[in-house]
């Protein structure tokens, strides 16, 4: 019901662009929102309510006073809501979370010696800016890349142009050492301008002018000059090569897509520079429970570009955006040239709009794994466990169960142990299969259930921690033929333990006595549980098996050398790790290292 108060507010709203603000009883800010008429979209809130989500419906309920600014153009009502929404972070508003502390790279070019470092205020004080990134590792990323490629400053000495002794920087070939005066102030600002070429996602420009430095370093016969700019470049092609795309595109733009689940949204921004993806970022927004994706995306595109050091002339979007011409002559404003906003629909664009999209998915689920193991979540996944199970308690200790080889080669089980919905990495076991011949996983699996419930009973064993604690719920990686074998096993040794199987194709569960598998939704927090219990096992079971193999090829290789025994073998291995280091060590080092005589070290060389 509509108060006299807001009735009276309502037939009082200007027809003119600006920013209105929603508040509740209590005067706390529910929405913020830009209109090119304030009164027709602020009474748009209050006829029909059926046509709204729940969520505006909600909100609307709770209005109870109502402000305005008027603003002089539409772009200048989008840069008064974005002011509003950072300040007092509305309810309702779909925002970008923790935006304020969002990190960049900052290369203060006003300095005679200017150094790349990481700064959290974007500020115009002629500096260049680089970001924003979506978290302090990612920015650690990029800087680890600058550090490995460019000898530039990362320190903040203060520099007074009296010489000291280099630091470790120099040494390694991190640094120019400006503090030692052993460069000239403009070969440190070619360094820089390489620095921020590279930023700017103009690799090719960099290995151009790396190129150009390292011919002269030749042609003066400088030629360990030569060789450090040598593997600079070799370092820029290896970043390249992991930044080529099939599509190609010309010019440089910003992919944006997302995905949303519950009250969250997490974008995935792709940048584009010099027809190359250059880097990506991940965001989440909140806010974004029963939201139009078109809201999503105008929201998250205003909140980003408003503290945006780069603005490219192209932005390729999933969904369309609200007022997209005020937006796009806003961005021109900031940008100081034209920006177009695009919804590709086929083609090569459609195709980078889906690879953000995928890239958006993948995030999400990582973020949702991470919940899982922190804070509350593994309770509620272990309380949903038990509900869809059927479960007598929620399943705190749960065992997963994987078989890794190759034809029957090497063949390995595994053992992982989850309590409370996190790894117990000193309770897992890894078995080496000993009964079983030829590619058989059902006996292999079977195997080593046996030989793990027959220490169920182990009570004088060093062990005993370990076996003698029955599992809540025991977790088979396959369908209802794995299920069904294991099985047999616990029948077989009377124990009486729950068990499910996991198949990965559709990631349905198979429950004992249950004719259909029970397939859960992908948000499930006890479907997400039960995938990183299984994944945990087949890591497990594959690291081991890999191990094995690279043993048993290193031994059956050298088994063809005379004179070279099982223990020499251990040897030369446990001291030089692999057939490729053996190779290339020197006769001398494998009599040192091994052990062995000079002729013995000989012949290794030889058959190798």
């Amino acid at each position: 019901m509509v108060s006299n108060l807001l009735k009276e507010q309502l037939q009082r709203l200007p027809d003119r662009p600006g920013v209105y603000i929603y508040r509740d009883a209590a005067k706390n800010i529910l929405y913020v929102g830009k209109a090119t008429s304030l009164r027709h979209r602020v009474r748009s809130y209050f006829r029909s309510p059926q046509k709204h989500t729940q969520k505006t419906q909600r909100m609307v309920a709770q209005i109870a006073d109502i402000d305005f600014y008027i603003a002089s153009s539409e772009q200048e009502a989008l840069i008064m809501e974005l002011n509003f929404i950072k300040q007092y972070r509305p309810r309702y508003n779909v925002m970008l979370k923790d935006d304020k502390s969002f990190p960049y790279l900052k290369i203060d070019t006003r300095e005679k010696w200017p150094r790349v470092f990481v700064t959290r205020r974007l500020e115009q004080d002629g500096g260049r800016y680089f970001g924003p990134f979506s978290s302090s590792g990612s920015v650690k990323q990029t800087l680890r890349v600058i550090k490995r490629i460019f000898p530039v400053r990362f320190c903040n000495k203060n520099i007074t142009g009296k010489p000291r002794r280099p630091c470790l920087e120099y040494h390694l070939g991190h640094c120019l050492a400006p503090c030692t005066g052993k460069v000239r102030p403009e070969d440190y600002a070619q360094v820089i301008k390489e620095v921020t070429l590279f930023l700017e996602g103009k690799r090719d420009n960099v290995i151009r002018e790396l190129q150009v430095k390292m011919d002269r370093a030749s042609e003066a016969m400088d030629f360990e000059s030569a060789a450090r700019i040598r593997d600079q470049i070799q370092a820029l092609h290896e970043v390249i090569e992991g930044e080529k795309i099939a599509a190609v595109i010309r010019g440089d733009e910003d992919v944006i897509a997302f995905v949303q689940e519950g009250d969250h949204a997490y974008v995935q921004v792709l940048f584009i520079r010099g027809n190359k993806l250059t880097g990506r970022e991940g965001f989440l927004m909140r806010g974004a429970h029963q939201e139009d994706p078109t809201q999503v995306m105008s929201g998250f595109i205003k909140q980003y570009y408003s503290s945006a050091a780069q603005i490219p002339p192209l932005l390729l979007i999933q969904y369309p955006v609200e007022d997209r011409q005020v937006i796009r002559e806003w961005l021109k404003t900031k940008r100081g040239a034209s920006v177009n906003i695009t919804v590709p629909r086929r083609g090569l664009k459609k195709q980078l709009i889906d690879v953000a999209a995928e890239n958006a998915r993948q995030g999400l689920e990582q973020i949702k794994i991470k919940e899982i193991t922190s804070g509350k979540s593994p309770d509620v996944a272990l309380a949903e466990l038990e509900k869809e199970l059927k479960l007598k308690a929620p399943p705190l200790r749960m065992e997963a169960y994987d078989i890794s080889n190759i034809q029957g080669s090497s063949a390995v089980g595994s053992m992982v142990v989850f309590e409370k919905g996190r790894p117990k990495s000193a309770h897992y076991r890894r078995f080496k299969i000993k009964s079983v011949e030829g590619a058989n996983d059902y006996a292999m699996l079977q195997e080593v259930l046996r030989r793990r419930f027959k220490h169920s009973g182990a009570k004088d064993t060093s062990a005993a921690d370990v076996w003698s604690v029955m599992p809540d719920l025991v977790l088979i990686d396959g369908g209802k033929g794995q299920l069904n074998t294991a099985l047999a096993v616990t029948k077989e040794l009377d124990v009486n333990v729950p068990m499910i199987g996991l198949a990965k194709e559709n990631e349905e569960i198979y429950i004992t006595r249950r004719a259909k598998p029970l397939v859960l939704p992908k948000s499930s927090l006890a479907l997400q549980l039960l995938q990183r219990l299984r994944d945990e096992a087949h890591r497990f079971a594959i690291s081991y098996f890999t191990s094995l193999h690279r043993k048993k090829t290193f031994a059956s290789i050298m088994d063809g050398i005379p004179g070279i025994g099982p223990r020499r073998k251990s040897a030369l291995l446990r001291h030089f790790g692999s057939i490729q280091r053996i190779r290339e060590a020197s006769v001398d080092e494998l009599v040192a290292a091994a052990g062995v005589s000079r002729s013995q070290a000989e012949k290794i060389k030889e058959y190798l």
